[in-house]
């Protein structure tokens, strides 16, 4: 097997355990959860898991900065070359597009945000500021344009962006599954409107 090929079957392999653990730990816990369980779920060996991880703790962080960075990106790239307000409506629908995708590594991240006794808080701090940064940068710019109000506290507003998309999502994906995207988008863009005093499209 080439170089490349041994990378690419290491990166399949890292991804089906990222897949096996944001599901299972999502579902009992990160206590509950064994490498063993791991390893079942991922068709892996047990060995496999502690060759690409060096423990579970380690494999939760890489999938905390995995799932994160993915969704940084995906902010990113929603906002790229668009006016303030426009940008603002496309983070909300970025956001609950990622968290449709991912679900399981949303409600994850819901139960680990707020909890201080974890030995990942301090990596979780930083990879909630690197997306909130993002949404920032957008609220920033509204401010700066004219679009949001001048004495709009940048910093909250853009916490509170992430944050009730975050819980929105979650609870439409578990409570109404039916329910069309567009109509949730809709629904957290009205409270936008409503607490930034925007006419966001």
């Amino acid at each position: 097997m080439t170089t490349d090929g041994r990378t690419r079957r290491r990166e399949d392999t890292r991804q089906r355990l990222f897949e096996a653990a944001v599901e299972l730990i999502a579902e009992q816990g990160f206590s509950a959860t064994t490498v063993d369980d791991i390893a079942l779920r991922a068709q892996v060996a047990k060995g496999t898991v502690y060759y690409n991880f060096k423990s579970k703790t380690v494999l939760f962080e890489e999938l905390l900065r995995h799932g994160i960075d993915l969704l940084t990106e995906e902010f990113r790239a929603a906002v790229q070359g668009l006016p303030p307000r426009e940008a603002v409506a496309a983070l909300v629908r970025a956001q609950l597009e990622y968290i449709r995708r991912y679900r399981a590594f949303a409600q994850l991240l819901i139960s680990e945000m707020w909890r201080t006794n974890r030995e990942w808080q301090q990596t979780l701090i930083l990879l909630r500021e690197q997306a909130i940064g993002v949404i920032a940068e957008t609220v920033q710019a509204g401010v700066d344009s004219g679009d949001l109000p001048a004495d709009l506290d940048v910093r909250v507003a853009s916490s509170a962006l992430f944050g009730v998309g975050l819980v929105v999502a979650v609870d439409w994906l578990v409570f109404m599954p039916e329910r069309p995207l567009e109509s949730v988008e809709e629904s957290l863009l009205a409270i936008v409107r409503r607490v930034g005093g925007t006419t966001t499209p």
